[in-house]
């Protein structure tokens, strides 16, 4: 009888199915890869210039950030097709620095941060995503298209009366122009058309120039002019590690949400470290530094539908072309496309199956609670990473408590009118078995007592801590305990700490 076996499909790589080469080889797919790369980099610019408003420096510093950024992570990251630029939760966490201490020490924080995390990615963090739950997901994703949204509602509000209109041409065509044709990104085609319905009908709305001052030249290498210092770390460190941390925390957030959306695999640990090393080379040239976007990532991956690393790589040198070069043209291109573009990037990011009366019935209330804490946290302080940690503690205490709760404490029929029998089962951890105590009868049992945990494990000291207390008291009325049946895990973990956690209860 021969035995047959099934393979197991894979999820394939990032780079196997979209590999750099084969974009090269098809004009097609090259064609959507460049054309994403002009529409990303139109939509980086205003972004940056707002970002480095944030932070309080010179808007050529966001720029610089999102052209270096791009760059280097189209060659160091683990994601292919994911946008990394000048981000608000980067500038958020480095404002301080700008204001208090100056640019050069700006910079020098930039660089700390990005050799924290090229240390964090080698030793692993990215593994930590393994314990962010889909409800924190879902949290995040619907977070981030609310924050995408209202983000652009300061252009809409005191505004000339033509942007509602031109706002209203470009989500016609954003929306509708898939249905007829997808040669060519609609987001682009909505950018094309407002603009030069704008120029030739001499239309008075805000433009990209109005957001700040163009840069007219190339960046250059910087080496921040800071005293190398055990005061200088002291100042730095602190804002280092929280950029680092924020910065990882979006990136590997969003790195995951375009797994989902391409249905590929990309390499964490590697997008860790490259995320690192292309915020010391911001550094270097006098960026502030930065992440994953996922606003413009979206754009790219779901409005453009680019795939590879080309469209990361052309969107930074776009940027710096448009820029420098074409500073004039891009200067007149109306906010009301790019609002346009956001909004439609906003209710395309949106999961809007999770809010759907069928799913809210079925969905469990511990899950509702840490999507909707996730959301309100990221909403209030415009920060994804805070929302992210609050939606996981939220996550851990529900799945505690609901865990804790099939802990049973059995009395066997006795056998034997001198020996009494308990079995345990269950999940033995922190708040499971700080209740187990009272769960024997510790005056009218006989002299011996036998706890069974066949049916539990023993997973933290907390337990250890409680069987002692049970003892004792049993000890306490000259009663002997016995602990029988625990799995090889439980037994090492309670020989190793019985006796040795003090008095217990």
């Amino acid at each position: 009888m021969t035995e047959t076996t099934r393979a197991v499909p894979r999820v394939p790589e990032a780079d196997e199915t979209n590999s750099v080469m084969s974009a090269l080889r098809s004009p097609r797919k090259l064609r959507t890869e460049v054309l994403a790369g002009l529409v990303v980099a139109l939509a980086l610019i205003p972004e940056a210039i707002a970002f480095s408003i944030i932070a309080g420096v010179d808007p050529r510093v966001g720029l610089f950030a999102s052209f270096t950024m791009a760059v280097s992570i189209a060659f160091l990251g683990g994601r292919p097709a994911m946008i990394s630029a000048a981000t608000g939760a980067i500038a958020l966490v480095i404002a301080p620095v700008a204001r208090t201490y100056g640019l050069d020490y700006l910079i020098a924080t930039v660089i700390l941060a990005g050799i924290l995390q090229v240390v964090l990615g080698m030793i692993g963090v990215a593994r930590l995503m393994r314990f962010i739950p889909r409800s924190v997901m879902v949290g995040f994703v619907n977070a981030l298209a609310i924050l995408i949204f209202t983000s652009q509602l300061p252009h809409l509000i005191d505004v000339p009366w033509q942007v509602y209109p031109l706002v209203a041409v470009g989500l016609a065509i954003v929306f509708g122009l898939p249905y007829l044709t997808k040669a060519v990104p609609a987001p682009l085609v909505a950018i094309v058309v407002l603009t030069t319905a704008t120029v030739f009908m001499a239309f008075q709305v805000p433009t990209v120039g109005d957001e700040g001052e163009l840069p007219r030249s190339l960046p250059s290498l910087l080496v921040p002019d800071v005293p190398l210092n055990l005061e200088t770390l002291q100042i730095i460190a602190p804002f280092a590690l929280t950029m680092a941390l924020v910065g990882l925390l979006e990136s590997l957030m969003t790195a995951k949400l375009v797994d989902d959306v391409t249905d590929t695999h990309s390499n964490k640990v590697r997008e860790s470290w490259g995320q690192g090393v292309a915020n010391i080379i911001t550094g270097f040239f006098g960026g502030m530094g930065g992440c994953a976007m996922i606003g413009q990532t979206m754009i790219n991956v779901k409005a453009s539908r680019a795939r590879t690393r080309i469209s990361t790589f052309l969107a930074g040198v776009f940027l710096l072309i448009l820029v420098v070069g074409f500073g004039d043209v891009v200067a007149v291109i109306p906010m009301a496309a790019l609002v346009a573009v956001m909004i439609f990037v906003a209710i395309a990011t949106f999961d809007w199956h999770s809010i759907q009366v069928s799913t809210l019935r079925r969905m469990p209330r511990s899950e509702m609670i840490v999507m909707l804490s996730t959301v309100g946290v990221t909403v209030a302080t415009h920060n994804l990473a805070y929302g992210v940690i609050t939606g996981v503690v939220v996550a851990m205490v529900a799945f505690a408590r609901r865990v804790a709760h099939l802990t049973e404490v059995t009395r066997i029929d006795q056998v034997d009118d001198d020996v009494r029998v308990y079995a345990v089962t269950g999940e033995l951890f922190f708040a499971s078995s700080n209740d187990l105590v009272y769960q024997f009868n510790y005056n009218d049992d006989p002299a011996n007592v036998v706890i069974d945990l066949s049916g539990a494990h023993i997973w933290d000291a907390s337990t250890v801590a409680t069987l002692d207390a049970i003892t004792t008291k049993y000890a306490n009325k000259g009663k002997t305990v016995t602990i029988l049946n625990l799995d090889d895990d439980s037994a090492r973990r309670h020989g190793l700490l019985a006796g040795q956690l003090g008095a217990g209860h």
